[in-house]
Order: C-alpha cells, then structure tokens, then sequence
C-alpha cells in the first residue's frame, strides 16, 4: 500500500460511497496485516443480492475470511441494532478486523452507541404503511415530538416513518430514545477510522461501468428470482437498481429506461453517502 498502513492490532473502519473501491482496499489491507473484513453494508447482508449490492466474490473471500455478508434471507427481521450484535462477538475473536461499508449508521451505532428501542408490533408497523400510501410523509411528519422533528431526516420517508412506528408503539419520542444511548461497543478513539472521498466525475464512471457490468454477471435474474414477492417498503427491496429492474420486468419501462434510472439512483445514492460522511465523519482520516 503507498501510504502509511494502520497499526496492526487495531481494528480499521474503511467507509465509503457505492464502486469507490472500499471492498478492493479492505482486501489490499487484510492481506497485508493478518485481518479479517466484516461487513458495514445494509444491502450486502442480504442473501439474494449477491451481484446487485456488488458483494464480494468467492475468489475474495477464499483469500481472506469475510464475515456478515449475504446471511440475511428476504422474510428474517434485520436492522441496525441486529447487525451491532453480530458484530461484537467478531470484534472479541478478531480484534484487528477491518469493517467496511458504507452504510453510515452502522458506523454512528458502532462508534457512539445504540438504545435498544423496543420492537414494533406488526399492526402499528401496517398502520404505519397505510398512513404513508394514503396521506404521505407529512401526516407522520406532523405527529411527532419537536424534539424528533428537529433531528431525523425529513427528507426521507422511511425515517420519519421509523420515528412516527416508535412514538406510536412507546408513547416516547425516538429523540428522547437516543437520548438515552448507551456507551459505545468501539469508540472513535480505539479505533484506526478511514474514509473514502474519491472525485465525483470519477465515481460517476464508476458506478455507469460497475452497473454495465453487474447486467452481464447477472443482476436481471437476481431481481426475476424476487419478482413473485416484491414488496417495495421491504428493507430487503432498497438495494438500488433493484426497483428500477422491477419496473422493467413488468414492462412498465423498457430495458435502456431501467439502466438509465437505475445508474442515476445509484448515483443519487453515493451523493447522499458523500454528504453523510462529510457532516457526520469530519474526524476521519481522509482518503483520496
């Protein structure tokens, strides 16, 4: 590696926007130091996405010891608070581990903490969907406590309608919950903490490239194997392209619309994943 490699016995998170080669590094970095590499990816955990989330390959793995990834099946409950637990036993066998991904919560939860909020009942959680197909985001919006109104992202559905299933199954704000975050299972400080924040013209060819190339290894019949059980609100569903690719097997959009949305998602995607690490990781060693 040419640059100065991380102390060995110190565990490394290695973040990262979509196809800026965080996984290549991570097993450049592996290799070199006697580490394994445990997965910080929301999509890549789950078990039906082996090309769509670009996972690593079984010629990867075979060089070096790869751990959470694709062991979560379409109907098993999954959530960041899932992934901490199976994390921490990892740490304990293998305490110099590199962790990668990009999925920036993964990352808070790990470094700073994670309360325990209850689970959500599957009628609150239905009740939740309907509000959101019938009246939208907003309606969910307007119900929460300031305090949660002020620090969840409002611009995202999926979070407020998290926020809104917590306040209605606890009768307590998701504010007032993380509030009482316990102390964390790796904190900042015990840790070697790498980001990746590679030029945006140059990811942006990466990711059309990458894309072109997941069609030829076989994405399209990844998504025709979960066509019978779509269900768009499913966190299994949110692996990117993947909709768009629906939409085509449906014959809502023809095969060219489908690569173009799709390559414009994932990109959509790595912005907000740049804009996350530069607001939320600005004590991360940056690496170009």
């Amino acid at each position: 590696m040419r640059r100065t490699p991380p102390d060995p016995a110190r565990p490394v998170l290695l973040a990262g926007p979509t196809a800026s080669g965080k996984s290549e590094l991570a097993l450049e970095l592996a290799e070199a130091q006697g580490r394994v590499i445990v997965n910080a990816d929301a999509l890549q955990v789950y078990a039906m996405w082996r090309v769509l989330s670009a996972r690593p390959d079984a010629q990867d793995c075979a060089q070096v010891p790869h751990h959470l990834y694709g062991m979560v099946t379409r109907g098993q409950p999954w959530s960041v608070g899932h992934w901490l637990r199976a994390v921490e036993p990892l740490l304990v066998r293998h305490p110099n581990a590199v962790i990668v991904g990009g999925t920036g919560l993964y990352f808070r939860a790990l470094t700073e903490g994670l309360v325990e909020i209850p689970p959500i009942p599957s009628e609150i959680r239905a009740e939740g969907d309907a509000r959101m197909t019938e009246a939208g985001a907003e309606s969910l919006l307007a119900e929460l406590d300031p305090a949660t109104r002020a620090r969840i992202d409002q611009r995202n559905p999926a979070r407020i309608q998290r926020a809104w299933e917590v306040w209605r199954a606890t009768g307590r704000g998701l504010a007032a919950w993380q509030d009482a975050t316990p102390p964390p299972l790796l904190p900042r400080s015990q840790c070697t903490a790498l980001v990746m924040r590679p030029p945006v013209d140059w990811l942006d060819d990466r990711i059309a490239t990458r894309f072109d190339k997941m069609m030829a290894q076989g994405a399209i019949e990844e998504v025709r194997a979960v066509l019978p059980y779509w269900q768009p609100r499913a966190p299994w569903a949110r692996a990117i392209g993947a909709a768009e690719l629906v939409a085509h097997l449906k014959g809502h959009i023809s095969w060219q619309q489908a690569i173009n949305a799709a390559t414009l998602a994932t990109r959509q995607y790595a912005k907000r994943q740049r804009t996350w690490f530069r607001n939320r990781m600005a004590d991360w060693t940056e690496l170009p």
